[in-house]
């Protein structure tokens, strides 16, 4: 049965708190900081999408310059402090790390980097001086990782940048979409008045592209716009039974979890997951979280396809998560329009396709898992109709820019998940820093 209230206020605070804590003293902060062999052309900057100089940032903790520490990173990043928590780090910085090599625990980086941004988001720091304004006018649509980068970009060099923001608050996924545990609501409230406070950028929220404002008309009121629109349609299993009740899809699911208090959150009691991704890793913790007492993840490849890292995967197994693997849904079956059980084909791996990845094949054999509620996280799809009404030239909705960031119309560029279809928040904040830049040159400022 799905219901709230299967956990105590002080239960739900518990099992929501930081999943990743931060250093209690800065001693200890120091301590792994003198760990760095802050090596020269390091592997862990070359990693990071947005190339922070990470050998430098942590050379400044070492001699508790945390202001020096803090820009090093926002001049590369200035979503440091939520990439500090959210980013697939083993995959990226730390899982360049040349301790890796010798078989040693890499340096903590995404710890270190938390430690001197969350200091200057907290103090308020004053890290950067907005120029003189230069007379231009940008349009950014979306207030996520994309949008926020390329806008803060722009107001340093003067220009005026008024964000459309479809929700009610910004932050994009960061806000409605990451695991509750990962980031708080009042984290990224804070870190997106950090980089507004710079001046110069408003924002104008429950202004939804296609509804309450229109490209063309964006077009006519600024000298460019910058679309960070994300993506966020989920992707439909296709599958009979679909519609019964009790199958939700992942990300409306995590954004009634971000968006509710704990009491009205409703969680099954046997919880399906299908997807193996961070979103669905994300959807099963949580459900676990919310008091689920069974939660099984369904995955069509094996163990070592899995797309999330094994830190998540982790997390999931820690939670008391069970998994099914080489298994794809093939029917939902349920009683009096409620879901009752979900049918799966079993599958084994065929010939690599063109990504390398090998081809998920039926067997022709079928299992059958009892279930009160299914969480549809098998990825998500760019919003197809709202770019094709826009008349943006697309690839089944992801749309299509140039090397400089520009869309069919040249002065409409666009960068972020909109662009790349779904990747990490440090990949969109790197193209809004790109679309800013190409903005800049379009605009005639150095």
């Amino acid at each position: 049965m799905i219901k709230a209230n299967r956990l105590s206020k002080e239960e739900y605070a518990k099992n929501f708190s930081d999943v990743h804590p931060a250093f209690e003293t800065d001693e200890g902060a120091l301590l792994e900081a003198n760990r760095c062999l802050f090596c020269y052309d390091a592997p862990c900057t070359k990693s990071c999408p947005t190339s922070i100089d990470v050998p430098q940032f942590i050379k400044q903790i070492t001699t508790e310059n945390i202001k020096g520490s803090a820009k090093t990173i926002f001049d590369s990043n200035i979503m440091g402090g939520a990439c500090s928590k959210v980013c697939p780090v083993e995959k990226l910085c730390e899982g360049a790390c040349v301790y890796n090599l010798l078989h040693e625990t890499p340096i903590h980086i995404a710890k270190l980097q938390r430690y001197s941004t969350e200091k200057a988001i907290e103090k308020n720091w004053k890290l950067y001086q907005r120029s003189a304004a230069v007379g231009k006018k940008v349009a950014v649509v979306g207030a996520g990782p994309a949008g926020l980068a390329c806008a803060h970009a722009l107001s340093l060099k003067g220009v005026d940048v008024t964000i459309y923001e479809k929700e009610s608050k910004g932050g994009g996924l960061m806000t409605y979409g990451v695991a509750a545990y990962k980031v708080t609501p009042e984290f990224c409230e804070a870190e997106l008045n950090y980089i507004t406070s710079i001046g110069g950028i408003t924002i104008k929220y429950n202004c939804a592209l296609g509804k309450d404002i229109q490209l063309a008309d964006l077009q006519k009121n600024y000298d460019a716009v910058f679309l960070g629109i994300g993506v966020g349609v989920a992707r439909e299993l296709g599958i009979p039974g679909e519609d019964s009740e009790g199958v939700v899809d992942a990300i409306s699911f995590i954004y009634n979890l971000r968006t509710q208090a704990y009491s009205k959150t409703a969680v099954g009691d046997k919880v399906v997951v299908i997807g193996m991704g961070m979103t669905a890793i994300d959807a099963a913790t949580q459900s676990k979280r919310l008091g689920a007492s069974e939660v099984t993840m369904i995955y069509r490849r094996t163990e070592a396809e899995k797309p999330c890292t094994q830190e998540e995967l982790d997390i999931a197994r820690l939670d008391g998560c069970n998994f099914i693997w080489l298994a794809a849904p093939k029917e939902i079956i349920s009683e009096n329009g409620k879901i009752k059980q979900l049918v799966c084909s079993k599958m084994k791996l065929g010939e690599a396709d063109k990504s390398g990845r090998r081809t998920p094949i039926e067997t022709g054999e079928t299992i059958v898992v009892e279930t009160d509620m299914l969480i549809k996280a098998a990825g998500q799809i760019p919003f197809v109709e709202l770019v094709k009404k826009a008349e943006l030239e697309n690839d089944n909705g992801k749309i299509k820019i140039t090397a400089n960031s520009t869309t069919n119309f040249n002065s409409v560029f666009a960068g972020g998940d909109c662009v790349n279809g779904g990747k990490e928040v440090v990949n969109a904040v790197q193209e809004g820093k790109d679309g800013a830049k190409n903005i800049l040159q379009f605009l005639g400022i150095n």
